[in-house]
């Protein structure tokens, strides 16, 4: 409960912040959202010309909808909650605040992790729900109660799995001192799940498609969730199964790793008075 009292402050120093400056807030979240109206617009160019994204891959025109909508649900939710909190935390080093931050009685992955939250990134979020209904209307597709159910679980997976990258990624900072190049680098990672994983075949897709599975699991971030939420409109094979089995293992494990580098890196660092 103290730590959820103080996530809620967190939430509430953040909003207050927000609305002290409520015109910077309304741009940001219509400059946010205008980039994905962007996007989309791509797509739906794409699919004037185009039946599927990938020729067999079964991911047409609304289901591909259905599949960016989850990507948006777990892309804002990062930026919502951490990619800010993440990306100061080489500042924190730089400057010895991380010394304030270790001296506090709470944990201090949480303590970097929450302080600051984008509430305007929340307006994907909320697009995201509107694109995901124009799919499924399109599609006259209502998912059942338990596919909604394992739809949200496997969303909360992905961002767990996409915490995780970034939590090790910004804990290199104490190590590597200031990585201006984190948010880049995570973007590069994570490019590769922004599509459905059936695109990658052939002599350098396949082992794409394995390492962005298996050994840094970005893919079934966005795939394993989107699939759910479409289940009976595409053929079930056996991987669908195994993807989801290895999406909520992968999130346990990422994140059991990102905790052991993130305190390895704080081991390994020195106040900035000594």
């Amino acid at each position: 409960m103290q730590y959820f009292r103080v996530l809620i402050t967190f939430a509430r120093n953040s909003l207050v912040r927000d609305m002290t400056y409520r015109t910077n807030f309304v741009i940001e979240t219509i400059s946010s959202m205008s980039w994905l109206a962007m996007n989309l617009a791509f797509y739906a160019l794409i699919f004037r010309y185009s039946p599927s994204i990938g020729e067999g891959t079964g991911w047409e025109k609304y289901p591909f909808f259905a599949f960016l909508a989850t990507a948006l649900f777990v892309n804002s939710l990062m930026q919502t909650f951490f990619m800010t909190n993440m990306g100061e935390f080489s500042d924190l080093i730089r400057l010895g605040a991380l010394d304030f931050v270790l001296l506090k009685p709470m944990d201090p992955q949480f303590l970097v992790s929450f302080p600051r939250i984008e509430w305007s990134s929340m307006g994907n979020f909320f697009l995201g729900f509107g694109l995901l209904g124009y799919s499924l209307f399109q599609l006259h597709y209502c998912p059942s109660a338990t596919e909604v159910v394992l739809y949200v679980f496997f969303i909360a997976c992905g961002v767990a799995i996409y915490y995780s990258l970034m939590v090790g990624l910004s804990a290199t900072s104490v190590w590597l001192g200031r990585n201006l190049s984190l948010l880049d680098f995570w973007f590069y990672l994570t490019t590769f799940s922004r599509y459905p994983m059936e695109i990658y075949r052939g002599t350098w897709g396949t082992p794409l498609r394995q390492t962005f599975t298996f050994v840094v699991p970005v893919l079934v971030a966005i795939n394993v969730p989107a699939r759910f939420i479409i289940r009976s409109l595409r053929p079930e094979t056996g991987d669908d199964w195994l993807y989801a089995a290895f999406a909520f293992f992968g999130a346990v494990a990422s994140i059991l790793v990102s905790r052991w580098v993130f305190k390895l890196a704080l081991s390994s660092y020195r106040s900035a008075s000594s």
